[in-house]
């Protein structure tokens, strides 16, 4: 009999011995813990993916008690029942979609190029040239909330503030969460709100190029975002923008660390920096799963699943399935070609992958150029404690 527990040691250290288990055994697996089923098959997570007719991503429509918890936790949403992009279906999801596609485009990104650059040299000068520092405290974490901030208009003096808002609400990311992390989020959801409230209106009065500009002139033929739809896009393009990069780059430096003949090789080819970031994406996902349900019942393999079944696609295990990628379990920096899943697929795919992708790019650049010989520092490095978003919160390095 197979199982899967996210809630074990061994599973935050390497959830990919469970995942294999789980893709040779039982690929498509009930787990009564998470009261969902279980994907970990590379051609099962494209299937969902790809029919968001029979796949929902709205949490809603599950039944059960967890169909009633979450029921019971969007009723009481500081957000009441307003709709994020990761949450909603089409043809709601194609309206909001086309309007953000306008104001957020992947040329407002690469225009941030420089200022991405400029900001990763203010955080490289200020670490040692020789000895210890903390990767995620010192570059990891803040480099994305202030890209993040910048883009949306924040001033530099939120930035803070922003990152401990981040965390609070990325801890509920999980099926299961504790009632003291629920309040929790809740209440910096209502912070986020007064203080997007205020910076909207502002914004509505005295337009500026940032993003926030942008969504409140944003228009389609016949549609415009409404203030609601704003004030959730901000704070999920707030937790999606800056956990996840995050994640990249000290899911992906790590990567690195422990193979010393990729690291070598990026180092004196710096050219394969597009297909590292890539590699890092698909071998140690920075989104381990996302989440849809059944709106009919169907199959998925040899497994009936039932309408309001809920069904949890594990993306880091598709990522290391043999069946799509040779030796899975290799780190392999110039692997073509690289049809990871890390990003999503479909009409979910994920806005902000380019922004992503450049943000990667500049700061394994401008870091190895400035310490090609970085390696483990003394300490444990340290990991977060959801399962469905997968990174480190301390990692400890030290230059020579």
């Amino acid at each position: 009999m197979v199982v899967f527990n996210p809630f074990v040691p061994s599973y935050k250290t390497n959830p990919h011995l469970q995942y294999a288990r789980l893709r040779a055994m039982e690929p498509v697996h009930r787990s009564s813990a998470l009261q969902a089923w279980i994907l970990t098959r590379y051609e099962d997570c494209i299937a969902v993916l790809r029919d968001p007719r029979t796949f929902s991503s709205d949490g809603l429509n599950a039944s059960g008690q967890l169909g009633d918890s979450i029921r019971e936790q969007r009723a009481s949403s500081a957000l009441g029942q307003v709709q994020t992009l990761l949450t909603v279906d089409p043809p709601d999801h194609t309206r909001l979609r086309g309007v953000i596609n306008r104001a957020f485009t992947p040329r407002r990104a690469e225009l941030l190029r420089p200022r991405i650059e400029a900001i990763s040299h203010e955080l490289l000068d200020a670490i040692p040239s020789v000895g210890n520092f903390d990767l995620m405290t010192a570059f990891a974490q803040p480099l994305p909330v202030i890209v993040i901030a910048e883009l949306l208009g924040i001033p530099p003096s939120e930035r803070d503030r922003f990152k401990q808002w981040s965390t609070k609400i990325a801890a509920t990311t999980d099926l299961l969460n504790s009632e003291s992390a629920i309040m929790d989020a809740r209440e910096t959801t209502l912070e986020l709100i007064d203080y997007f409230n205020d910076f909207i209106q502002v914004r509505r009065e005295k337009p500026r190029d940032d993003l926030i500009s942008a969504l409140v002139a944003a228009q389609s033929t016949d549609e415009q975002l409404t203030h609601e739809e704003i004030l959730a896009f901000a704070i999920l393009l707030l937790v999606a923008g800056n956990e996840t990069t995050t994640n990249l780059i000290g899911n992906g430096t790590l990567a690195l660390l422990d193979n010393s003949e990729m690291f070598q090789s990026l180092r004196n080819q710096p050219d394969h920096f597009p297909a590292a970031i890539e590699e890092m994406l698909r071998y140690d996902s920075p989104v381990q799963g996302v989440v849809r349900v059944a709106v009919r019942d169907t199959t998925i393999g040899t497994q009936e699943i039932a309408r309001g079944d809920m069904l949890m696609l594990m993306l880091g295990a598709a990522n290391r399935d043999p069946a799509q990628f040779p030796s899975p379990d290799r780190f392999d920096v110039t692997r073509e070609p690289n049809r990871h899943l890390s990003f999503g697929l479909g009409s979910h795919f994920c806005l902000g992958a380019p922004l992503a992708r450049l943000e990667a790019e500049v700061a394994f650049s401008l870091l190895l150029r400035r310490f090609p010989h970085i390696a483990r520092g003394s300490g444990n490095m340290e990991r977060g404690d959801t399962f469905l978003l997968r990174g480190l919160t301390k990692l400890p390095l030290t230059t020579t």
